[in-house]
């Protein structure tokens, strides 16, 4: 049986500093063998830089996985081809750099991770349709490892919904993100795929996904988009623990919330 944990995406220095802090104790209780780490908002809140992905790569995360924000860190773009832990969404034209799944490998096993993007509310960037690239992408993996894990970056419960109902008894799971807030409707679907609509973020939850509350309100106030005031209150590490059977079938999933102590004030500005 295999124990993977999947990390809930991480907002800016507070989700990097949780992290951090809270994933060795949790790997040593939990005999962890393989850390997904949602990365998309790790940079400021909205992307992910070069310098926190090598940085969150050196504090345990196996494989990082990004979304609706995957270039918008013009230093990461540039050499993201040749950084085989970070994964794009697959379901972006073929033109786009980087790579949107990959086969790792854990001991004697292997395990396969793909990330696709969703459709609705993204404005700034394009996908095709990810119930199209599904069962075309499954059939390719499973013809290496049965233990597959799908990160579903998207907005709308709907279309996360149909995509569980598309990758039941096909994939070990499907772990729903972007929202940012965690949803309690985990489960095992009839087929044996753990699917979860959204597994939460990590970083404040005295916040809005993330971001200081008055730099929020104004942002809805005045319609400018506002994503510079990073939140630090009530950190917590958040995700969800998988147990995957040796068929690739889940076993059990479970929701995970870890408080972190608020660091001391020559913490907040360090990168």
């Amino acid at each position: 049986m295999l124990r993977i944990f999947y990390v809930a995406e991480i907002v800016g220095k507070a989700g990097v500093y949780a992290f951090k802090k809270g994933l060795p104790v949790f790997k040593k209780d939990n005999s962890l063998d393989f850390v997904i780490v949602c990365a998309d908002g790790a940079t400021y809140g909205n992307g992910l830089g070069k310098n926190h992905a090598i940085y969150l790569r050196k504090l345990g995360a196996n494989v990082l996985t990004t979304g609706e924000c995957c270039f918008y860190k013009k230093d990461l773009v540039e050499d993201i081809e040749k950084i085989p832990y970070i994964l794009r969404p697959a379901n972006l034209n073929l033109e786009a750099p980087g790579i949107g799944s990959r086969i790792f490998k854990v001991g004697d096993k292997k395990i396969g991770v793909a990330v696709l993007l969703g459709q609705s509310g993204f404005i700034r960037v394009h996908a095709n349709s990810p119930f199209a690239l599904l069962p075309v992408l499954l059939e390719r993996l499973r013809q290496e490892t049965p233990y597959i894990i799908i990160d579903f970056h998207a907005g709308s419960t709907a279309e996360k919904k149909t995509l569980f109902a598309i990758a039941n008894g096909k994939c070990s799971a499907v772990i729903g993100s972007h929202n940012r807030v965690q949803t309690a409707d985990e489960t095992i679907l009839s087929e044996g795929t753990a699917v979860i609509s959204d597994s939460g973020r990590t970083g404040s939850t005295e916040s809005v996904g993330g971001v200081e509350i008055a730099s929020k309100i104004q942002e809805y106030l005045t319609g400018i988009p506002d994503w510079t005031k990073e939140a630090w209150e009530k950190p917590e590490l958040q995700g969800v623990l998988l147990e995957i059977n040796e068929n690739g079938k889940a076993h059990s999933i479970e929701r995970v919330r870890i408080p972190i102590a608020e660091p001391e004030s020559e913490v907040l500005n360090d990168d």
